[in-house]
């Protein structure tokens, strides 16, 4: 009996005019508890040279989260995870259940993939313009998964529509992440939420609840990190 051919699978990143990449940003972001000098800390991400963003934690005053960012994703075992075992990161708290780890992907329609991967979700996490962030995980229902190809498209252009509306008036611009294994909680999805007020980031959350996949298809969302930046690396 002849075996079934094989294919191999193509898990490269796909865009509009048979655009191919297999090039994208992993993101991490790691939160402490019990840091009394913020200071201390800027220093040391400064001083490891690695594409990151310091925050102060909003809902706790000894909290601080670390954003890293790198194409390689043995960098966040190699010289990132180097940062966290050495002072003053040693002596903190991690709070793990903080803890969001993701990669850039494409959904096959975009016109510029390098500047979906690469450029701007960096550009995202550490324009100085854009200090605040909200860091949250979700996962979709399995009701979604089971949805046709156009189904899926349709419901998620709407929240997508939302979020190019508050883009476009500098309210709010955001970094997507898949997280589809990588997750400890089995997330499907890291989203990050950047600007330079508070308010509109919480009012594009709002705004979501109203869309159909949010109201409808989300089994899990949060928890939520809500910080203000007092370092990014440069661009």
């Amino acid at each position: 009996m002849q075996q079934p051919r094989i294919e191999t699978p193509d898990i490269s990143e796909k865009g509009a005019q048979d655009q191919r990449s297999d090039t994208r940003l992993f993101f991490q972001l790691m939160c402490f508890g019990g840091c009394r000098d913020t200071a201390l800390a800027v220093d040391a991400v400064k001083a490891s040279n690695l594409q990151a963003v310091l925050y102060e934690d909003l809902h706790n005053p000894f909290g601080i989260g670390v954003l890293t960012i790198s194409q390689d994703p043995g960098d966040f075992l190699g010289p990132v995870r180097k940062l966290f075992q050495q002072r003053p990161f040693a002596g903190l708290h991690p709070r793990h259940d903080l803890t969001m780890f993701g990669r850039t992907y494409s959904i096959g329609y975009e016109h510029d993939l390098p500047e979906t991967l690469l450029h701007r979700p960096r550009r995202t996490a550490l324009t100085p313009d854009w200090p605040w962030a909200i860091w949250y995980p979700l996962r979709r229902s399995g009701a979604f998964n089971q949805l046709s190809k156009d189904e899926q498209n349709d419901i998620v252009k709407e929240h997508g529509t939302l979020g190019m509306a508050f883009g476009k008036a500098d309210y709010a611009h955001d970094i997507r992440l898949a997280c589809h294994g990588l997750d400890r909680n089995d997330n499907d999805f890291v989203i990050g939420l950047t600007g330079k007020d508070l308010h509109p980031l919480s009012a594009i959350v709002q705004a979501m609840r109203r869309t159909k996949q949010t109201s409808q298809y989300l089994q899990n969302l949060g928890p939520f990190f809500v910080g203000k930046a007092v370092y990014q690396a440069g661009l």
